[in-house]
């Protein structure tokens, strides 16, 4: 049967002028189907929404799933011009690519498949109706429910999950049919040890049974530890075992080399972090009315950081066949969740030679790399100085409105890497936390099938992270890798600013603050280079490029408003359990002093002024007789 590649076609205002959107589909597609081996997340919701905790909040199972990355896998148009743009630029491994992302964005339909013998493809080919085209009457209903219910609660613990066998989407779901078994007798995996099965029997053919292997961070693995092929310059495979794979996203093995893993101090699966349990017994179904209630229930929110495309997708529900409702809650529930993620601190300040010294101190509060996942995604600090009359005086990492960030060598040249830093001292420094990608020829890249490695991954590390035996799926790259101060949990970086436009006295004002952006925009450029050739692509670039959209997210800032006191007069410092929080002093002669020496007490906590302390190399301060603590 020929098929005609269709489009549907939408306006969107973008300041005073209409633009025409081309997409590949705006069907939602139906999600009550029942396949051979899937049912869909419609079925389910027939009885796992409706569902209140004791205060009365909504906790639908399908609900709370819907308005997530997880539900609308198919839909992200960021995924789809991706795919798209690889599969232009190395159509030779066409077959490997189409089945390596639908594995893990459309798993029912690349599971049936497979099962069907059938050759998995994303997008329609000639009189080949792709996974995500309508007219694929046995895959596209699969493919836009993405990663559902019956995916996910059927996938067994054959032994491989978290290990090399196991990762990059080879997970395995029972062929009832080959086998020669009822259909009634597929599993539904869950957290409970004692189902009631009868209902699900009768109702949907599904049988469900405990199965622990679902609340662990290896079952996660199955898909967030990604390894990918690689070509060399000529289009060959340069990769020639699933070792020497290019490490796409690694987010369980980071896991696993820190402090958060099983038996470390901070020990936490994924599913505790993304999928928040209640702390009261609630009812899991509407039905049977006898059901009791279940302690330690996970919600099936799957929190992560992502609002740019979550506010994209609301934003755009009929031009990318979203049907979902309640985006605006999980996009406010995400935004709080990501504020979570890392933290920024001011250390200390200093005032050297006429130049201010800010120490801050980046922490990186997750137990994967910050930021994890697809190699687009980064952090950056934006830090900011003004004078008494606010005025700048000194900006690093301003962010423009098109989403790219000044100073960040890879936004204008796009092949560039902007250096991982110990001090910034000038405007066109930024520090970005974030992975770069090298092909087989030592070049920067920002073509997926080209990556052979990473040249720069200066990610903050989670807490317990020995970057000296980190394995090389997940070690540390470039500059920061030497920095001693760049270690498991955190960063120290210095901000340098010249004070002598300032006059005696006058106050100088700074904030610093740690920023994410899922979208690098050096990344994205160079994916536009295929807009004219590649539909998605030209798609997805009008969606982004609308002014409303999202350029980034704050995760956390610090600041603070301090006297030009060149004269050293007047500063406090808090004596607090032996430490000394002395936020601002200031040079004299080889050692650095502060104010008049008194001490009296504020609500149990010593309150020092003192002629007597000094700072000498090594931040030690000192008073004789008196005491001897480090600077906090």
């Amino acid at each position: 049967m020929f098929i005609i590649r269709r489009f549907s076609r939408i306006s969107i205002g973008i300041s005073c002028s209409l633009i025409s959107l081309p997409l590949f589909s705006a069907e939602t597609g139906d999600s009550f189907f029942a396949h051979t081996y899937f049912s869909g997340s419609g079925v389910c919701k027939e009885c796992h929404n409706n569902l209140v905790d004791g205060s009365g909040n909504d906790i639908s199972i399908e609900k709370d799933w819907s308005t997530s990355m997880m539900a609308n896998g198919t839909r992200d148009p960021y995924w789809r011009a991706k795919v798209a743009s690889e599969l232009h630029r190395n159509p030779q491994i066409s077959g490997e690519l189409n089945d390596k992302c639908s594995r893990c964005h459309a798993p029912m339909a690349n599971d049936s498949a497979h099962k069907a013998g059938d050759d998995p493809q994303i997008f329609t080919e000639g009189a080949n109706a792709g996974f995500l085209d309508p007219a694929n009457t046995t895959y596209f209903d699969m493919s836009m429910d993405a990663i559902s219910c019956t995916a996910c609660h059927q996938m067994e613990d054959n032994g491989k999950l978290g290990t090399l066998e196991g990762i990059s989407g080879k997970f395995t779901i029972d062929d009832y049919v080959a086998n020669g078994t009822d259909k009634i007798n597929r599993p539904a995996y869950g957290q409970y040890a004692d189902p009631s099965q009868p209902l699900m029997q009768n109702f949907v053919e599904f049988t469900p049974e405990y199965g622990a292997h679902a609340s662990t961070s290896e079952f996660c693995a199955t898909c967030h530890d990604l390894k990918t092929p690689f070509v060399d310059a000529n289009g060959d495979i340069a990769s020639t075992t699933p070792e020497s794979e290019f490490p796409e996203q690694m987010a369980y093995s980071e896991w696993e080399h820190s402090d958060f893993a099983d038996g470390k101090p901070k020990a936490s699966t994924c599913q505790q972090c993304h999928m928040p349990q209640l702390t009261e017994s609630v009812k899991i179904a509407t039905r049977p009315a006898s059901l009791n209630p279940r302690p330690d229930f996970s919600r099936h929110t799957f929190h992560g950081a992502n609002t740019v495309m979550l506010d994209m997708l609301n934003r755009n529900k009929d031009a990318l066949g979203v049907s979902a409702t309640g985006f605006e809650k999980t996009i406010a529930d995400t935004r709080a969740f990501l504020q979570q993620a890392a933290s920024i601190d001011l250390s200390s300040t200093v005032v050297v030679n006429g130049k201010l010294h800010v120490n801050l101190r980046i922490t990186n509060n997750s137990g994967h790399k910050f930021p994890s996942g697809y190699p687009s995604r980064r952090a950056y600090i934006h830090f900011v100085a003004k004078d008494g009359s606010d005025q700048i005086v000194f900006e690093s990492g301003k962010l423009n409105n098109n989403g790219s960030i000044v100073g960040a060598s890879t936004d204008t040249n796009l092949y560039s890497i902007e250096p991982h830093y110990q001090e910034i001292s000038s405007g066109d420094q930024v520090q970005l936390y974030e992975p770069i990608m090298e092909n087989t020829d030592g070049e920067v890249t920002h073509t997926l099938l080209r990556a052979a490695k990473y040249s720069k991954d200066n990610r903050l590390l989670p807490a317990g992270f020995d970057k000296a035996t980190a394995p090389s799926d997940i070690a540390v790259r470039g500059a920061a890798f030497d920095d001693p101060d760049f270690v498991g949990g955190r960063d120290d970086i210095t901000y340098i600013v010249d004070l002598s436009s300032l006059n005696a006295n006058e106050n100088i004002t700074f904030t610093a603050e740690i920023r994410y952006q899922p979208l690098a925009f050096g990344h994205l450029q160079d994916m536009f280079k295929d807009s004219a050739a590649v539909p998605q692509v030209n798609s997805f670039k009008t969606l982004f490029e609308a002014v409303e959209t999202l350029r980034d997210e704050l995760v956390d800032s610090a600041g603070q408003s301090l006297p030009n006191n060149n004269g050293c007069t007047g500063t406090d410092v808090l004596l607090k359990n032996i430490s000394i929080d002395t936020r601002f002093v200031c040079e004299a002669g080889n050692s650095i002093s502060a104010g008049n020496f008194s001490v009296s007490t504020v609500n149990g906590d010593a309150q020092l002024k003192a002629q007597a302390i000094s700072l000498q190399p090594g931040f030690r301060i000192t008073a004789p007789a008196v005491f001897s603590a480090n600077i906090l």
